[in-house]
């Protein structure tokens, strides 16, 4: 689009956007988990356990694998966040039903009350977060993100063919 006769204008205009897009969201992400961090040290849980812990409150009896995946960690890191875990009381591991090789991970009772108490920290930053921001703005900006991720999966599904 020309503006005043001047194409590299809305070109810069538009790389300037993207590049703050970008900067903002990542700065956001970062500066969430940071605070996230800070409001759970009270709760002796490090941000690594409580997004294992988060991911099987989701789907409780993954594989280390899926962990693995889900987490973008390497198994041998898994392995020892996972051992970690279950010395704690948090987790156990349970052999497959169907291939006695593959360790399912479950959530111990203890873990669940951690959880609980995680939820009711993560709702009060959560609002600290949100304050003055109007619903009909978080709702677009959900709709906003939701369709960046599922464009970024669809990037990463083609990639990989």
């Amino acid at each position: 689009m020309k503006v005043g006769g001047d194409i590299m204008a809305t070109d810069t205009h538009q790389i300037d956007w993207e590049l703050r897009l970008g900067f903002l969201i990542h700065d956001v992400s970062r500066l969430r988990r940071s605070a996230f961090d800070r409001c759970l040290k009270p709760l002796s849980v490090t941000r690594s356990q409580w997004w294992v812990l988060a991911y099987l409150s989701r789907e409780d009896g993954m594989t280390q694998t899926q962990l693995a995946e889900e987490l973008d960690l390497g198994k041998v890191a898994i392995g020892g966040l996972i051992d970690r875990l279950e010395k704690s009381g948090l987790v156990r591991r349970d052999a497959d039903a169907a291939d006695r090789r593959v360790k399912r991970i479950f959530l111990e009772p203890k873990s669940k009350q951690l959880i609980a108490r995680m939820r009711k920290v993560s709702h009060r930053l959560n609002q600290q977060i949100l304050d003055g921001l109007p619903d009909e703005n978080l709702g677009g900006a959900a709709k906003t993100l939701d369709r960046m991720k599922r464009n970024l999966l669809n990037y990463l599904q083609l990639e990989e063919v």
